[in-house]
């Protein structure tokens, strides 16, 4: 709690220097904009499988802008936003429960020109090719069936250089992040800085990219069976493309090496391959097609057990105001669908969404375990999304 209030104070404190060092050194004054924003949403969620199969709930993400637009195409600009949620679990009528939090959502300063951008503070951090199954999902937690498309920022400093032949380079540095992402083995050491970059290059039709991040990773109560070490150093390296060849095309991997012995957890290999297109059918018909396979292994890329899904998208405007949308991931491994159906209806300000699910019990989907609270089984949702 005092780190959050240092934080903040310091966010306050950098937003009136800046403005005073606009509006007092410039020959210029900065254009100073501040706005104000929101997203306020609620559902409902019935789940004939869940001990508790009536859930409602609701959210808020109030958001503050602040941009000061400098000379020669130079600005720096602020956003604060907040995570206020709350939820009730009913089983009707001898049981609840209620869950809810008050968050930092998004807490960052930014300054850029035409070409550089340079980030610090709480902040999303995502890049890749992939959409449904994602090996590069490597600081966010996005879900694809998910309409407000939530992910935890990261503590850190990030730097991105746009080449004029649209080339960028990306690196960062994190700090204080102790939260699992997705496809951690061992959760990170919040003690030790994590440092990582980017370089993504165009070529024929498309464009390539090669990424590496290291962390400290904590392995104490990964599995009973394996050594155990409170800091064990790890390197990931990611290699992802994306192609226009009439059709879009693109791969993504990434191998993760431990550099202690951790058992199976020593080297992770992650692998999808996908491509979409949209039909002329009606008012087209778009469908996305991955493939991930994934493996643990004591020794790199032996493959002993790997993980093969598959995952099938499809959408279809249905009018002006409508889509329809369908999901599907199939576990090879266990012979299990995952299902997901999606009606959004659009208003001016304000869209309604009716979802459905019909999913194993036992839940399995990589890079979205924390849905099976929710989400396993069969179920209905409806949700109403208001944007200010």
């Amino acid at each position: 709690m005092k780190t959050l209030r240092l934080l903040l104070m310091l966010f306050m404190i950098a937003t009136f220097s800046i403005n005073g060092f606009a509006q007092d050194t410039l020959s210029h004054p900065a254009k100073d904009t501040l706005l104000f924003n929101g997203q306020l949403s609620s559902w409902g969620l019935y789940n004939e499988g869940n001990s508790l199969p009536v859930y409602l709930g609701g959210r808020y993400l109030p958001t503050l802008n602040e941009t000061f637009d400098l000379t020669d195409n130079r600005k720096i600009d602020f956003e604060a936003s907040a995570n206020l949620y709350g939820t009730l679990g009913v089983h009707p009528f001898d049981r609840s429960h209620t869950d809810g939090s008050l968050n930092l959502y998004r807490a960052w300063a930014r300054y850029s020109t035409q070409q550089l951008e340079i980030r610090l503070g709480l902040q999303k951090i995502s890049f890749g090719s992939a959409t449904l199954l994602r090996p590069l999902m490597w600081f966010d937690q996005i879900d694809p069936r998910d309409p407000l498309q939530l992910t935890n920022g990261v503590w850190g400093l990030l730097g991105r250089y746009y080449f004029l032949n649209n080339a960028n380079l990306w690196l960062w540095g994190l700090y204080g992040n102790d939260k699992t992402r997705p496809w951690d083995a061992g959760k990170t050491n919040q003690k030790q800085p994590e440092y990582g970059g980017r370089f993504q290059v165009p070529v024929t039709k498309g464009e390539v990219a090669v990424s590496f991040h290291h962390r400290t990773a904590n392995t104490l109560g990964l599995a009973d069976t394996i050594p155990a070490y409170p800091s064990v150093a790890e390197n990931r390296i990611g290699l992802d493309g994306k192609w226009d060849l009439g059709v879009g095309f693109w791969f993504e991997g990434t191998w993760v090496n431990k550099t202690k012995e951790v058992g199976i957890y020593t080297n992770q290999e992650i692998l999808n391959v996908g491509t979409d297109n949209t039909f002329g059918i009606g008012n087209g018909l778009h469908a996305v097609f991955e493939q991930l396979l994934l493996a643990f292994d004591k020794k790199a890329f032996t493959f002993i057990e790997p993980v093969s899904f598959t995952g099938l998208s499809l959408s279809y405007p249905a009018g002006m105001n409508d889509n329809l949308s369908t999901i599907t991931y199939y576990d090879w491994n266990h012979k299990n669908a995952y299902n997901f159906a999606n009606w959004k209806h659009q208003f001016n300000k304000l869209a309604f969404y009716v979802m459905a699910f019909w999913n194993p019990v036992n839940y399995k989907l990589p890079q979205q375990d924390n849905a099976a609270n929710f989400y396993s089984g069969k179920g209905i949702q409806l949700m109403l999304v208001f944007n200010h």
